[in-house]
């Protein structure tokens, strides 16, 4: 296969691997440019290797065989080329960009001094961990032991999941959540207090409405931890969770049209048609989602259009998120899609069994289901998401929702 025709992946996570395999399925060879040193896995696991639940074995990903580990340094879109930093020059006939995002490292004094939120440019202090790759994980894992002070400095869903980790492995949690509740772009308030609820039960900490201003270290080592009201939380361990934005910098450099991601049309063309780009990196009709299905969803989308079928194309996704929390008394499931907070006018259903710990809300507009939050038992997950995917009308009100929300629909 000659330059013109070769297919170059910069970006080794779930949407460059899931691509380079569906190519090869397709008989379309694909050269695949990682520069993380491990072999590829799966980032949404890696909170069950840092509770000790699977050794990075279980979480690899099956490797193309094409894969060359390297960093890109540069894109040449008049030669068609890219340049790595050990010297190396790729060219390519169609090139891919799925690089990923990286970690926001929030503006507090003690932790850098550049008014930037990229790793790769600044050295955290000892202690001081983001939670992103298999590296951030395992220098985690090295570093938790029983009893260590550990503080999460926010509250979504990876905050939950590193800080929820963490305390399995029995360290001293303190969450630290600068919003008024957990996780409040997936769950309503209802959920949200369960997540907390079983996170407490496993003894972690939590703090809501709660500001961090300061990292104070000696000697180069993280000690505490300074809220706004001047409160300090002694710390042996800081765990930054404060959210992704897209990695642009080499279609940045490249002069692509980038905004909040590389923008993409429907074909996941960038402003070069030679160029295109998936997963965490970017914005497709105004949207970055950030989440595994869409990144999977677009590279299943990408591969057909580039193995030769012309009416490929990718819309957008409806992701549901799921999330299961393992420890004692045992684990705690739920799942939310859609707008789970109900509009004027909107019709709600929702079932509560406290003494089973299961939580079960569903919002209904102009006879579609718009969203819905489950936590505890997740067997009417799958009905649900159909019935929310397929954006169908509801034969009635009342009725079927109930059946949906009391029945095993199959997950």
């Amino acid at each position: 296969m000659t330059s013109n025709e070769r297919v170059v992946v910069i970006g080794s996570g779930l949407a460059g691997v899931r691509l380079a395999r569906r190519l090869g399925e397709l008989g379309t060879p694909v050269t695949l440019i990682g520069e993380e040193e491990h072999r590829p896995y799966n980032r949404v696991l890696l909170a069950e290797v840092l509770a000790g639940r699977y050794s990075p074995e279980v979480i690899a990903l099956p490797a193309p065989a094409r894969l060359t580990r390297a960093r890109v340094t540069g894109i040449d879109r008049a030669a068609r080329t890219v340049s790595c930093a050990d010297g190396t020059v790729t060219g390519y006939g169609r090139l891919v960009l799925a690089t990923g995002s990286n970690p926001v490292l929030p503006p507090l004094r003690g932790l850098f001094t550049a008014d930037t939120a990229d790793t790769a440019d600044h050295e955290l202090p000892e202690g001081v961990h983001a939670f992103r790759t298999m590296d951030d994980c395992l220098g985690l894992a090295k570093a938790v032991r029983p009893g260590v002070r550990a503080v999460v400095i926010g509250g979504g869903l990876l905050g939950v999941s590193a800080a929820r980790a963490l305390a399995v492995r029995g360290a001293q949690v303190v969450l630290a959540q600068q919003s008024e509740r957990l996780m409040e772009r997936q769950l309503d308030p209802a959920a949200s207090v369960l997540v907390e609820r079983h996170l407490t039960g496993l003894g972690v900490e939590v703090h809501t409405e709660c500001r961090v201003r300061d990292v104070r270290c000696v000697g180069g080592a993280v000690r505490s931890v300074e809220l706004a009201d001047g409160y300090a939380l002694d710390a042996d361990l800081v765990v930054l969770a404060c959210g992704v934005h897209p990695r642009v910098g080499l279609a940045q450099a490249a002069g692509l049209d980038v905004r909040k991601g590389v923008v993409v049309d429907d074909e996941l063309r960038t402003s070069d048609p030679y160029i295109h780009a998936i997963g965490d990196c970017v914005q497709h009709a105004g949207t970055v989602y950030g989440l595994a299905a869409p990144a999977l969803e677009q590279a299943d989308a990408l591969a057909a259009l580039l193995a030769g079928d012309t009416a490929a194309r990718y819309t957008g996704t409806r992701s549901l998120t799921r999330l299961t929390l393992t420890g004692r008394p045992g684990p705690f499931d739920l799942a939310a899609f859609g707008d789970t907070e109900a509009l004027p006018g909107d019709d709600v259903v929702q079932l509560t069994d406290a003494t089973r710990g299961t939580y079960r809300k569903v919002v209904v507009r102009d006879d579609r289901l718009v969203g819905g939050v489950l936590v505890g038992e997740l067997g009417t997950v799958g009905a649900l998401a159909r019935a929310w995917e397929g954006a169908e009308p509801l034969p009635s009100a009342g009725g079927p929702l109930l059946h949906l929300l009391t029945t095993d629909g199959g997950s």
